[in-house]
């Protein structure tokens, strides 16, 4: 599989020479998109390439579903800490501007 895929770090396993990643054709894969969907989705990588990486996940399913399950909770995780951080002033003045807008009649 190293001809096709690449562990750039813990829990991030990438198409070799691109910054796709494997949850990205995974998760294509599961939401019913053909091989030929997913390269139209990525024109870089080839169709042979995508073949194989959806053989490495059907061999390898239980492995690589316990990937994905940890790379959407450490995005969910990302999201959550973005969320609960305070908008910064800018987002502020934004949001008062626009408020002010709408209830300014034209």
């Amino acid at each position: 599989m190293t001809d096709y895929l690449e562990v750039i770090a813990d829990d991030i396993i990438r198409v070799k020479g691109h910054r796709i990643g494997l949850e990205h054709i995974v998760e294509r894969y599961q939401a019913g998109f053909s091989p030929e969907q997913i390269a139209l989705d990525f024109p870089g990588v080839d169709l042979p390439t995508i073949y194989t990486i959806i053989a490495y996940y059907l061999h390898h399913q239980t492995l690589v579903e316990a990937y994905l399950a940890r790379v959407n909770a450490r995005a969910e995780a990302a999201y959550q800490a973005w969320a609960a951080q305070s908008p910064s002033a800018a987002t502020l003045r934004i949001r008062a501007l626009k408020a002010a807008r709408e209830h300014t009649p034209s």
